[in-house]
């Protein structure tokens, strides 16, 4: 068992505001992996105020570039160092099959490698010269940090949210308070034992496992200058009130529900074997998951076949086991949301093609769903438009491709989607009619050197490469 029975503030590992411990549980079979120490507003109030006189005294924001971007590739060599471990520590916090956590490290190599790329070639300070030949007037461009940032992440994936923040928030010279899902407390207590390794000036990283209404308390602290979030639409919206009203700097990385158009000429076991992965990556409990099936109504039953086919192919069960594709929920509570949302799918009138309430057999000990299908849904229906965040796919057929950009684009939601088509321009050419912030082809993985986000209610700002790195920095302009 791992017990964590201190607070990473600023640098270094110190006395919680409370001594009470967390018990965390295993999502497989309940059973007690870790204790670890959560954090109370007294020590938000200690890590923001080691943030700000971190980042008041300059130590770490003058550092030129190129000493930050040496140090947090001292941090990702490490993680890299350390991948097993951290996949296991997910995999045993999230109930994540230990296929997806292991494939994940990679992931998180290249995010990495596109944040320290961009700060390289990033225009740190540059001249303008006048748009008048004749003017005496030259502007000096620098992008300089925000400051104190507050990161704060889900726990869905704890190591990709955490580093796809902290690495830019970094690099660019700020301070950074982390806070993160009490789930997670056991890796990221690890991640937080990488960043002590680095040698990071005192008061410059904290790492805070707590609850939501120490995470609100952060948010809305004075000191605060600016939010990173990823988690919920309806979270994103309370933090982005705080932001407005305390005017600080805020990106938003929400919800979604995510249309996969499979266009006629789709190679149909091919789009259903590259869904296995898109739409059911990570337990089902993933934003971008593509779990609204859009399939041509001439086709429409060979779609729902293979989609049958391939869920009751997959094996569900312990995420240790290295033939389980699906593991269990994270918390019993998730474990009851996604079940009550397969039982409003069959009030709704939606035909259930695999799958159903009932909890898989011999797997009763655990937070586990079985993997469901309906077919013959509306696009109206809740199962179709609110984010279930598990393995619960809709097949919804369209008319023609107007239709079925138009049922894509029919969504709160902008986050992510793919077309499918055996014409890779023409399937360009739908992508680019889908009003969401990424877009895959074909099964293409999302890269890192591009920015991701998303529309509409799915979120503001965007992640990755120099755009993401942009994200925590001001402009200022010197006229000489």
């Amino acid at each position: 068992m791992i017990t964590y029975d201190r607070l990473f503030i600023g640098g270094a590992w110190v006395e919680p505001g409370s001594p009470e411990l967390l018990a965390i549980s295993s999502p497989h079979d309940r059973s007690l992996i870790g204790r670890a120490a959560q954090a109370q507003p007294s020590d938000v109030d200690r890590a923001v105020a080691a943030a700000r006189i971190s980042f008041d005294a300059g130590v770490w924001r003058t550092a030129p570039p190129r000493q930050r971007i040496s140090v947090l590739r001292r941090f990702n060599a490490l993680r890299e160092e350390n991948a097993e471990k951290v996949a296991h520590l997910i995999s045993s916090e999230n109930g994540s099959a230990g296929w997806f956590t292991r494939a994940g490290q990679p992931g998180l190599t290249r995010q990495a490698h596109a944040y320290l790329k961009a700060a390289e070639e990033f225009g740190w300070e540059e001249t303008v010269a006048p748009s008048d030949p004749a003017s005496p007037v030259r502007s000096v461009v620098r992008r300089e940090a925000v400051g104190v940032v507050a990161a704060v992440i889900p726990w869905n994936s704890p190591f990709s949210s955490a580093t796809a923040k902290i690495i830019p928030a970094l690099l660019a010279g700020n301070s950074v308070v982390l806070k993160v899902s009490p789930e997670n407390s056991l890796s990221m207590g690890f991640l937080a034992e990488l960043l002590e390794r680095v040698d990071l000036p005192e008061g410059v990283i904290s790492v805070l496992p707590a609850d939501r209404e120490t995470s609100e308390y952060l948010v809305s602290h004075r000191e605060v200058d600016k939010i990173a979030f990823t988690g919920s639409t309806r979270a994103g919206r309370r933090i982005a009130s705080i932001a407005g009203e305390q005017l600080k700097r805020v990106s938003l990385e929400l919800g979604g529900k995510s249309a996969a158009v499979i266009l006629p000429d789709a190679d149909i076991e091919k789009a259903v074997a590259g869904l296995k992965f898109g739409s059911l990556l990570n337990n089902g409990e993933s934003c971008i998951a593509q779990t609204r099936v859009l399939a041509p109504r001439s086709r429409y039953e060979e779609v729902v076949t293979a989609l049958k086919e391939l869920v009751e192919s997959l094996k569900v069960g312990d995420p240790g086991d290295p033939d389980t594709f699906i593991g269990p929920m994270i918390r019993p509570d998730q474990q009851e949301r996604v079940r009550a949302y397969i039982r409003l799918g069959i009030e709704e009138g939606a035909r259930l093609v695999t799958g159903g309430p009932h909890i898989p057999d011999g797997l009763e000990k655990g937070n586990y769903v079985t993997p469901t299908v309906f077919a013959d849904v509306d696009n109206s229906m809740r199962i179709a438009r609110e984010e279930i965040f598990g393995p619960v796919l809709v097949v919804i057929a369209y008319d023609d491709e107007d239709d079925a950009v138009r049922i894509a684009n029919d969504s709160e939601y902008g986050l992510s989607g793919g077309v499918w088509s055996a014409d890779e321009a023409h399937a360009l050419s739908v992508a680019r009619r889908v009003r969401t912030g990424t877009v895959t082809v074909n099964g293409a993985s999302i890269g890192f050197d591009g920015p991701f986000g998303a529309f509409k209610a799915s979120g503001i700002g965007r992640e990755y490469g120099a755009v993401g790195l942009g994200t925590y920095t001001e402009y200022k302009t010197i006229t000489v």
